[in-house]
């Protein structure tokens, strides 16, 4: 796994920012922040993460977080990407039918 991607002692928080490839205004549309908002409303249910803010900007999302009891920051982010990715995708081909 990458460096940027580890983090230090799981008790803390951390400030951590996703973005969208090459800075896309991608987060315009509320059905797509409504995507990061219900990831994140999982992950605290089922995996225990704690959110103390998070902002959605138009390219990017702005999270101070800790990861649950029994689990990784680094693996909780690595599932908030991939489900969202997944979401984004199956909204975009059924909006679009060319975009695959």
């Amino acid at each position: 796994m990458s460096r940027k991607y580890r983090t230090g002692d799981q008790r803390h928080a951390h400030f951590v920012t996703l973005t969208v490839l090459h800075w896309i205004d991608f987060f315009i549309r509320d059905e797509y922040r409504q995507v990061i908002i219900k990831s994140i409303q999982y992950c605290q249910q089922y995996k225990g993460l704690e959110v103390y803010g998070y902002c959605i900007m138009s390219s990017h999302v702005h999270f101070i977080i800790r990861a649950g009891e029994n689990e990784l920051l680094e693996n909780t982010l690595r599932d908030i990407k991939r489900h969202t990715a997944k979401c984004f995708h199956d909204l975009l081909v059924s909006k679009h039918n060319n975009y695959e």
